[in-house]
């Protein structure tokens, strides 16, 4: 009766394994990052173009945006963190300018209508 028992307890115990034990894939593991401060100076409105977090680094897009604006984001390791601004017809004068964990590393100017300025650094590939 004992052995029937343990029996009966060994195939259960796998039947259980069978139903708990699911194809559930690890979650990724999260992407390193570091802090980067994109600022855009000026007056009026520009459409802005940027790296925020996302695994894959890709831009985010905003539209009018009204100047000055500033913005700080997570920006994956190994990419390079990028502003652009492009102003609208009426023109005028803006500047961008990228920070990466404080330290300031680039500015640009774009003027005049449909003007266009790109603010460029770089992050390094591992974490550091």
């Amino acid at each position: 009766m004992a052995i029937a028992a343990v029996a009966l307890l060994a195939c259960g115990g796998l039947i259980g394994y069978g139903f708990l034990n699911t194809d559930e894939k690890p979650k990724p593991r999260a992407v390193p990052t570091a802090e980067v401060t994109y600022e855009v100076t000026g007056q009026g409105t520009a459409e802005l173009s940027y790296l925020a977090r996302s695994e894959s680094g890709k831009a985010t897009v905003e539209k009018r945006v009204a100047l000055p604006w500033k913005k700080t984001v997570q920006v994956p390791l190994g990419k390079a963190p990028t502003i652009a601004l492009v102003l609208n017809e009426k023109g005028g004068q803006a500047s961008c300018s990228l920070a990466v964990r404080g330290k300031h590393v680039q500015l640009a100017t774009a003027s005049g209508s449909y003007g266009r300025a790109t603010c460029t650094g770089q992050l390094p590939t591992g974490q550091h």
